[in-house]
């Protein structure tokens, strides 16, 4: 079957077989790796991707689900220049990673989180991180670059609105 669908920003058309789930598409024909295959039965959560900017699980997302939807996998996740985005580089400064299997998933579940709300308390962000399993970090340093990053986009709304009032005053 014929899908054409946005990935990480760009129209993607491919040919795949209508058995076939999206994280077997992200890996084996489109080369994107970084969507790591944990159980396949979507107990894990190591495959979440971001489905029109919600978090799902591409083991359990048949690839017919795609037409006219978008996708972000953790390939997507950088800026426009290639550079990490601001919940890549607190993941890093607070030493949120350890063997890296879980890792894309994580972030991707921190991104979900903050695109629907902007400001969660610790509580939420353990919540909205809670079906992506980590084996290693203890998740502590997950949630406080979460938390890093929902502050450093508060202040730059805030920064942003001060400037802003600063021109429309002028």
């Amino acid at each position: 079957m014929k899908i054409e669908f946005t990935l990480n920003g760009k129209l993607t058309k491919v040919e795949a077989p209508d058995s076939m789930n999206l994280l077997n598409l992200l890996r084996e024909q489109l080369g994107l790796t970084g969507t790591k295959c944990g159980c396949d039965t979507g107990d894990c959560g190591v495959c979440a991707i971001l489905l029109d900017k919600s978090l799902v699980y591409s083991c359990l997302v048949p690839v017919s689900h795609l037409e006219g939807h978008q996708v972000i996998t953790i390939e997507g996740m950088q800026n426009l220049d290639g550079s990490l985005s601001d919940l890549q580089e607190s993941f890093l400064r607070n030493g949120a990673v350890q063997c890296g299997y879980c890792i894309p998933s994580m972030i991707l579940a921190g991104e979900a989180l903050l695109l629907q709300n902007p400001n969660p308390s610790h509580d939420e962000i353990r919540e909205g991180i809670s079906n992506v399993l980590c084996r290693c970090t203890g998740y502590q340093q997950i949630i406080d670059a979460i938390e890093e990053t929902a502050l450093i986009r508060k202040n730059k709304l805030k920064n942003q609105s001060e400037k802003d009032m600063e021109i429309a005053n002028d």
